[in-house]
């Protein structure tokens, strides 16, 4: 929770367990079990007493997600369930293994060359020494890494499972384009004062790189 306000030394921690899959303490490495994955929250509100997460950590997380404020029924539920001595029963919905094989067969999904060339030229089109988009020129001090690419691919292969697909079609990807990217793109000073975002600078980018003729298999 509020990964933000985690010290230096507690986020170097985190990246190890993030890349390596393991934990040291005291000399010794720790492997964790699979599956493992982190979710950590920050609010983009109070940046008073707050660390920020160095480049290197932010691309280790596959999507960052924005959660606006509840639906209605959501927060009457909220206050229904939180609010009493009763405590909610939950029940798993799938196994260890059932989980692994998902994640399995999630990259079994397919996808063709051409939309693989076409995440590869959106990902290097926000690298401001090579961009052709002058947006991003202007406004970006920094861009997405191989990881980038790496994670709209996953996510697009999970997402078309998801729904039933076996094959990578072009919204998949360009619908996970922006929670991708949202952390990866560094805006430069002068955006930050113009209050450019990241989402601008993704949409800007949707709307500029061509996309490919047979966006299907």
């Amino acid at each position: 929770d509020e990964i933000n306000r985690t010290p230096p030394k507690t986020q170097a921690a985190l990246l190890e367990a993030m890349q390596e899959f393991a934990v040291t303490y005291g000399g010794t490495t720790y492997p964790l079990s699979r599956p493992f994955f982190v979710l950590a929250t920050q609010n983009p509100i109070e940046q008073a007493g707050t660390y920020p997460l160095p480049e290197a950590q932010l691309d280790r997380f596959l999507l960052y997600i924005k959660i606006e404020y509840p639906r209605e029924r959501e927060e009457f539920d909220i206050l229904a369930t939180t609010t009493t001595s009763k405590k909610a029963s939950v029940q798993p919905v799938m196994t260890t293994e059932e989980i692994l094989a998902a994640q399995t067969l999630a990259r079994e999904v397919m996808i063709n060359n051409d939309l693989i060339d076409y995440v590869n030229r959106l990902v290097r089109a926000t690298r401001p020494a090579e961009t052709p988009v002058a947006y991003v020129k202007e406004w970006v001090r920094w861009g997405a890494g191989p990881r980038a690419g790496q994670a709209m691919i996953l996510t697009a292969k999970a997402r078309a499972l998801l729904q039933g697909r076996f094959a990578v079609t072009l919204e998949d990807l360009q619908a996970m384009a922006a929670p991708v990217l949202r952390h990866r793109l560094l805006i430069n000073f002068k955006g930050e004062a113009e209050r450019i975002t990241s989402e601008e600078v993704t949409r800007e980018l949707l709307q500029k790189i061509p996309t490919p003729r047979s966006p299907l298999l």
